[in-house]
């Protein structure tokens, strides 16, 4: 019997999605070991790294190997890796205090919707059905808009990597100033500015809903006899 649950569990941890994790992992090790000295490699494996996020859940869906395991890897990938970015931005634009804020948002977003999902006895912290704002909704029922937010997002904070130079700089006059200037970034760099913004306010949107279950799940507890 024990022999029979080992099996098993190995056999969770080499699902195809997971081993598209595990890649997904190095990849972002690599990227960020090499950022300083080659920033273009390390644009390249983030990237790569952030599109895999799409691809690990395709495999799941196609060859039924959707596992806890796996979504849990994928969240934790997903955040440790925009985390590891928005920290470095803090330290090379003025004021810092923007990324630190996004940093601080996107794990307390997260963290609260996951655990929210948990008391509600949901199966995903994507099921958002009974959720009062429209927004969330939109979010999270239609794909190719929370990729749009998503890819904006990330491609907002690579976009700014690249742009750096040796002083320390503000980052909205690094903004300005390539809207101005370079018409071939102008357009990118406004798309992920504008998806970006929007990913912030279902961010905020999702904390506070989120902490209404739980403060709703300790009324509820509370009443009971």
């Amino acid at each position: 019997m024990a022999q029979s649950s080992a099996r098993r569990m190995v056999s969770v941890y080499l699902y195809i999605p997971n081993i598209i994790g595990y890649i997904r992992v190095i990849m972002n090790i690599v990227a960020f070991a090499v950022c300083f000295s080659n920033k273009l490699l390390f644009a390249v494996l983030y990237f790569i790294s952030f599109a895999c996020d799409a691809l690990d859940g395709w495999f799941a869906r196609k060859f039924n190997q959707v596992s806890t395991f796996g979504a849990v890897l994928d969240m934790i990938t997903d955040r440790v890796s925009t985390a590891c970015l928005l920290t470095i931005l803090s330290q090379l634009y003025r004021p810092g205090m923007i990324f630190l804020s996004l940093l601080g948002l996107d794990i307390a977003s997260h963290w609260l919707q996951m655990y929210s999902t948990f008391l509600s006895g949901k199966t995903s912290h994507k099921d958002v059905k009974d959720k009062s704002s429209w927004l969330l909704r939109a979010y999270y029922k239609h794909r190719p808009f929370m990729a749009y937010c998503c890819v904006g997002s990330e491609v907002l904070y690579i976009i700014l990597f690249l742009l750096h130079e040796d002083q320390s700089e503000s980052v909205v006059t690094v903004c300005l100033d390539v809207m101005k200037a370079n018409l071939v970034l102008a357009l990118p760099l406004s798309l992920s500015l504008f998806g970006c913004a929007i990913k912030q306010a279902v961010n905020v949107i999702q904390m506070k809903t989120a902490a209404d279950v739980c403060v709703l799940y300790d009324m509820q507890r509370k009443e009971k006899p």
